[in-house]
């Protein structure tokens, strides 16, 4: 039985990389069936995309991302750095699939300004290429360290994660978190927004943010490389979904076997859509 949600966002997926875990992602995307979803950007990681490496677990996302919509499901895909060639096709409609550059949501009242965040960061929109680089050392880390937590596992030991670590012992990424944070918040609040969702820092997040003007809730939705986590609203509340927390519940479906398919299918699927 799948569980009805209002509204899911998912980001940061990054599927044609090495480090997407397509497979536990379509464990809770079978395990649901959401009024709106909303994917905030690097769905699709077309800077690192290889034709040598999208397996079939990765097209099985899409089309499971597809079939919500054939079945009624609103998908808004917010485009972010890493899906930007598509911002070209931004306000195209697919049947119930629209491409945005950002979206807001009316919420039982309430006000939800969503957008990626990668226009906070000025090594995307100043410095490309030094983006792309950091994009390629991150997922040559995130191998390593499946290979690594592959060993520990083996080992009887716990997973570890080096960018995590990273991420929480230097004092600038702390701190470019906490600006990004920040900075999102304080546009909110100045805008009138009840609520701001990003994606973009792979931090998942809810939490209220004040300052002289107002208040708002920030969320950040996290990622499916490490975190595997997505923002979900019923209800009028808030709740950070945590695959970690939840894995013995999200057993595999005959649905996600069944679901596999080539490159061809999932062209045929897109195309028929209108």
């Amino acid at each position: 039985m799948r569980r009805a949600v209002d509204l899911i966002v998912l980001s940061d997926i990054h599927l044609g990389t090495y480090g997407c875990r397509a497979k536990e992602l379509l464990q809770y995307l079978n395990s649901v069936q959401p009024k709106i979803l909303i994917l905030n950007g690097d769905i699709i990681d077309i800077w690192q995309f290889k034709k040598r490496y999208f397996p079939k677990k990765h097209l099985n996302v899409l089309k499971k991302l597809i079939d919500f919509a054939v079945k009624g499901t609103e998908v808004i895909y917010i485009l972010g750095n890493h899906d930007e060639m598509l911002r070209k096709f931004a306000d195209l409609h697919l049947g119930k699939i629209k491409l945005a550059n950002k979206e807001i949501v009316n919420l039982n009242g309430k006000k939800a300004w969503i957008f990626h965040g990668d226009v906070f960061d000025a090594s995307v929109q100043h410095s490309k290429w030094v983006a792309r680089l950091g994009g390629v050392g991150y997922d040559l880390l995130i191998r390593l360290n499946n290979l690594i937590n592959w060993v520990l596992i083996k080992m009887g030991r716990e997973k570890y994660s080096f960018s995590k670590k990273i991420k929480n012992s230097v004092k600038k990424a702390i701190k470019y978190i906490s600006d990004f944070e920040t900075t999102a918040s304080d546009l909110a609040i100045e805008k009138g927004f009840d609520y701001v969702v990003c994606g973009h820092i792979h931090q998942p997040q809810i939490r209220k943010v004040e300052n002289k003007k107002g208040s708002c809730i920030y969320l950040n939705s996290g990622d499916w490389i490490e975190n595997l986590t997505a923002l979900e609203y019923h209800n009028g509340k808030w709740t950070l979904f945590s695959y970690e927390e939840n894995k013995e519940k999200l057993m595999l479906t005959e649905e996600e076997v069944k679901n596999e398919m080539t490159l061809e299918e999932l062209i045929s699927s897109v195309t028929s859509m209108n």
